[in-house]
């Protein structure tokens, strides 16, 4: 299986490196786990954070007293189907990929609700 290549991070509201969860560290290991994420920097202040990383991405996981699950990220991958296998195989709450259409651009997309309440749509850019 070919390995995906995260290759861009763009938050549904502000800030990729500020995701509300509430408990950072009970939510970074099913980021290492179900997408290969690793921790990269940890802070305390002005309130706890995990800044994550794979490939050319960066989140960030904070208890900034946001609501999670009104916010995620969009990723952009190198292949939707080897992601999809790989995150598949780890966590089973994956939705069934689909098209997409994300400002005039069509994308084949699927979608992963993390138990911190977050969502990500993780997509490949499709020929039109």
């Amino acid at each position: 299986m070919t390995k995906p290549i995260y290759k861009r991070a763009v938050p549904y509201k502000e800030d990729a490196l500020n995701l509300p969860v509430a408990d950072v560290d009970a939510a970074v290991p099913f980021y290492e786990q179900t997408f290969d994420f690793r921790v990269v920097a940890r802070t305390g202040e002005p309130h706890k954070r995990a800044v994550l990383a794979r490939d050319e991405i960066q989140i960030g996981l904070a208890e900034n007293g946001g609501d999670p699950t009104q916010e995620g990220c969009f990723f952009e991958v190198s292949d939707v189907d080897a992601a999809l296998a790989e995150i598949k195989s780890k966590h089973g709450n994956v939705s069934e990929p689909d098209t997409q259409k994300i400002k005039g651009q069509t994308f084949k997309a699927f979608f992963v609700v993390a138990p911190d309440g977050l969502c990500y749509m993780i997509a490949q850019p499709q020929p039109d």
